[in-house]
């Protein structure tokens, strides 16, 4: 028999939202956070659309050598480790060092350090031959993205397992699968596990440009994410963290825990099919879904809220709606939706985190967020997809899902501490 894994504590680093009640405030307003980019001139890019995190490091304790020497993602990745101890009142003793793993993801790691030291070295790009001086040690840590999990390990001080996941925008989902195999394995009693991205440069609004996968909706960039909505032409590219303290249950009830929910499915396939493309029918997807409720011991019709991918783009949105169709059934119709994408954006590897704190926070809270800017419902998007404002309801069993570049199709089920699998 696998033991029950809880959620015990959060740390939340998003746009609009610093800390998990500030994030928890952002989504169940139904406020947005997308807005003009900021952090270079955006005139040459077809999107000029992001959503950033207002982040000041030293406001998280991190120092000055710190900063110099951490990309962006891992001072978001450390900052959020810090306050999801801090709320789990988790003490990492020598007794568990050896029994407290981390499990991060990323898709593109410290693409932002990368970027300006290229720059920087290659005189922005005019030398084809770059010499080493005046490049910062650091730039092996930039190269290398298990950098990430290793400074969240050291701040941590956990001696376990320690893992760095890279599935492109599934990351964030997978590493907490992960995270929740290893303790349900006996690997591990405990585990810091969450994603982080900081992509917003201009290598990457360039690459989304050039996919035209980004929305090119610049004069309203409060409105320019609307998943769902007839009217979407892409996404908003956003950056983030989201950190999860998960313990075997008995471990977070011998210490008298405060428990969010708990893991109880996860499942994840690959449609080897198409690096950006989907397949219509969502099969790939519904087969995740279907895999991590039996693993969850959950039946469809007992599904009451689905956190969707919904990314705003028209292939995507299709075929999610095509996925809950083929593995709830008819419950599909009945089953409140949401895509909080249309809030905070899409911060690609950590964004699955992020979704995972937002159904914590929403059984914690019993209410469901909105789907912001859903004005318009595409028809053949003819699901709940609880538009413009956040919904009051219970919630025992949440169902999120993340889908990614590669053909990536992750799901996961949590449940209300309090009930009982069927």
């Amino acid at each position: 028999m696998f033991p029950d894994v809880a959620v015990t504590g959060l740390g939340v680093i998003a746009p609009g939202g610093i800390g998990a009640q500030a994030y928890w405030d952002l989504l169940s307003s139904g406020r947005t956070s997308t807005r003009q980019l900021s952090f270079f001139d955006p005139t040459p890019f077809r999107s000029r659309v992001v959503a950033e995190c207002d982040f000041s490091p030293d406001l998280h304790g991190l120092t000055p050598q710190q900063v110099q020497q951490m990309d962006r993602v891992t001072q978001f990745a450390v900052a959020a480790t810090r306050e999801a101890i801090a709320d789990s009142g988790l003490e990492i003793s020598p007794e568990i060092l050896h029994r407290c793993g981390v499990s991060m993801g990323s898709a593109v790691g410290c693409t932002t350090s990368l970027e300006n030291t290229y720059v920087d070295a290659s005189s922005r790009g005019r030398d084809w031959l770059v010499s080493p001086e005046g490049i910062s040690p650091a730039l092996y840590d930039h190269f290398i993205p298990s950098s990430i999990c290793a400074e969240v390990a050291w701040e941590a001080g956990a001696q376990g397992p320690v893992t760095m996941i890279s599935t492109g925008c599934t990351s964030g989902i997978d590493a907490v699968g992960f995270a929740w195999e290893r303790i349900r394995s006996g690997d591990a009693d405990v585990m810091i596990t969450g994603a982080a991205e900081a992509p917003i440069s201009p290598i990457t609004v360039a690459c989304f440009d050039a996919i035209r996968a980004t929305t090119p909706d610049n004069d309203s960039p409060e409105c320019a994410s609307r998943p769902f909505d007839l009217h979407r032409n892409g996404f908003v590219l956003g950056e983030g963290a989201a950190v999860l303290v998960l313990e075997r249950m008995e471990h977070a009830r011998a210490r008298g825990a405060h428990v969010y929910a708990l893991i109880s499915g996860f499942a994840s396939r690959c449609n080897a099919f198409h690096m950006t493309g989907l397949r219509p029918d969502g099969a790939e997807m519904a087969d995740a879904i279907s895999c991590a409720l039996k693993e969850a011991r959950v039946r469809p019709e007992e599904v009451d809220y689905i956190n969707a991918h919904g990314s705003g783009t028209r292939q995507n949105d299709r075929h999610e709606t095509a996925a809950f169709k083929r593995a709830l059934g008819r419950h599909a119709y009945s089953t409140p939706i949401s895509s909080i994408k249309s809030m905070i954006g899409h911060s690609l590897g950590a964004i699955g985190s992020l979704e995972i704190a937002a159904c914590a926070l929403a059984m914690e809270n019993d209410v469901i967020p909105p789907t912001a800017n859903l004005r318009t419902p595409d028809p053949e998007c003819d699901l709940d997809y609880v538009p413009l404002v956040a919904r009051a309801q219970r919630t025992d069993v949440a169902l999120t899902v993340g889908s990614g570049f590669g053909g990536f199709q992750s799901a996961m089920v949590l449940a209300r501490p309090a009930r009982t699998a069927s």
